[in-house]
């Protein structure tokens, strides 16, 4: 979760674009960041994968008026309101966009190729139908920001509990890692997002940064097969926490449009 989704660049940024606060070719370089070509196949219209910029543009005309991610994972379905294949291919991607106003959502599917060293990502994000509803266990900012500050510090209780070597000063030098890369260029969100949803989103990638310190090698002391079990069933309601709230961070703009507050 030190990484943010592609699904959260392309809803945030897409939010953007549709609000007319970005222009379209500076949103499709932000959502393609540092992979090489995103590219939309299935777009209702097109008989051939076309890019980012009229993807988003034959959405709009469509009836989309925002963008929402969905994040799910074995047994927890979040953000997702089906259908069914569009449900099994972004449990498979575990990531997806839905768009809010017309019955499309978009999974992307990434390639890698290049010499070893010399490694290049392409991303086709497929376009499918989806059945409008509400989207699956999604929290309000309030509720996020309420269970992210508990996650915080019972992800940091389980990794002294566990004997995660280091776990205090290792998990500050991730997060401020994370800070200094975002602080090199790249926003936490797009332009129209509330103050908010960052700190949300922000308090989530601090959460991240603990579990994946609690799942990468080298930084514990529980080696054994059942110690890293029981580290894995412990943070696995944590890390529940941080994709509920990454969720409801990319989707505050549509969530407070529908409300009335935007």
């Amino acid at each position: 979760m030190l990484s943010e989704p592609r699904s959260g660049r392309l809803a945030a940024w897409g939010n953007a674009l549709l609000a007319g606060l970005v222009a379209p070719d500076d949103a499709a370089l932000a959502i393609v960041g540092d992979d090489a070509v995103h590219r939309v196949e299935g777009v209702p219209g097109e008989s051939a994968p076309v890019g980012l910029t009229l993807a988003l543009g034959r959405l709009r005309t469509l009836g989309a008026t925002g963008l929402r991610v969905a994040l799910p994972a074995p047994g927890h379905p979040l953000g997702l309101s089906g259908s069914p294949e569009f449900n099994a291919r972004a449990l498979e991607a575990e990531e997806a966009v839905i768009c809010h106003g017309a019955a499309l959502g978009l999974v992307p599917e990434v390639y890698e190729a290049g010499p070893a060293g010399d490694v290049h990502v392409e991303v086709v994000w497929h376009c499918l139908p989806v059945r409008e509803a509400p989207p699956a266990d999604v929290p309000s900012l309030g509720e996020a920001e309420r269970e992210l500050a508990e996650a915080l510090r019972e992800a940091t209780e389980v990794l002294t509990r566990l004997d995660v070597a280091g776990s205090g000063p290792v998990a500050q030098a991730a997060i401020e890692a994370y800070r200094a890369r975002a602080e090199a260029g790249r926003e936490v969100l797009a332009p129209g997002y509330p103050p908010r949803a960052v700190r949300v989103l922000e308090l989530a990638q601090r959460v991240g940064a603990l579990i994946s310190l609690a799942y990468g090698s080298g930084h514990g002391g529980a080696v054994s097969a059942s110690e890293m079990a029981a580290r894995s069933a412990a943070l696995r309601p944590v890390e529940r926490t941080a994709r509920r709230a990454q969720v409801a961070a990319y989707n505050a703009v549509v969530e407070e449009r529908e409300r009335g507050v935007r």
